[in-house]
């Protein structure tokens, strides 16, 4: 579903990514893991077209190359974002941050899927209050939310855990399953929780300075690999 062949990314003379190369499987759940710091989130947005790559390709499905496609028509090819920290509208609406994911539908749609307030019951009954009234956990389905609006193929989630209280935590581990296992959602999710990565995702993929140390079946993470690159 995404490809990513020999991608070279750099901050300035600061080599951030070195050499990635890396396939997400249709219909999966991988984990992007490793520790702070390592090209994880710089990743993502090189994915999402917010960073440029010096070296390298990108590609959506079947030769469908992302590597020179600005960041505002990749979400109309099908990949929504969840960013690092949620990055909603604070003074909007729920329901008009929502209504900013229809943009960049093909089918015209202007109405929110039903299929969010689904998901979100939350959304649904507080879908006039700002978006910067709502607690953490409730920004964060807020987010998720908006890019579902967009009618993605592929879900980018990065750290969709972080600050969120416990309860929350399993509600979005729900959903993710939900939409990658009855739904055919293909999901991309970088994730510092070993147990929620472990209960969400088919494969795993490890990052260390730039590149990808070790990749495979989530089975096959095991204590070494876990010891070597995600223990702080």
């Amino acid at each position: 579903m995404i490809t990513l062949s020999n991608v070279d990314q750099y901050y300035g003379s600061s080599h951030t990514l070195k050499d990635v190369s890396l396939s997400i499987k249709e219909g999966s759940c991988t984990v992007l893991m490793g520790r702070n710091g390592v090209g994880k989130t710089t990743l993502m947005q090189c994915i999402t077209g917010l960073l440029p790559i010096r070296r390298g390709q990108i590609s959506l499905g079947e030769g469908r190359s992302l590597t020179k496609v600005p960041a505002e028509k990749r979400a109309s090819m099908g990949i929504g974002y969840v960013p690092q920290g949620r990055q909603i509208f604070p003074l909007l609406s729920v329901e008009e941050n929502l209504a900013i994911g229809l943009r960049a539908r093909n089918d015209g749609l202007r109405e929110i899927p039903e299929l969010i307030y689904s998901l979100f019951p939350v959304l649904k009954e507080m879908r006039g209050r700002r978006g910067g009234d709502l607690s953490g956990g409730q920004q964060q389905q807020l987010a998720i939310g908006r890019a579902l609006a967009t009618q993605p193929d592929v879900l980018l989630l990065d750290e969709p855990t972080e600050g969120i209280q416990p309860n929350v935590v399993q509600d979005i581990g729900d959903i993710i399953q939900k939409l990658n296992k009855e739904i055919g959602l293909t999901v991309l999710l970088v994730e510092q929780k070993l147990p929620f990565a472990r209960r969400v995702g088919d494969d795993f993929a490890i990052m260390d300075r730039g590149h990808i140390v070790a990749n495979g079946a989530m089975t096959e993470l095991g204590d070494e690999l876990v010891r070597q690159y995600l223990t702080v």
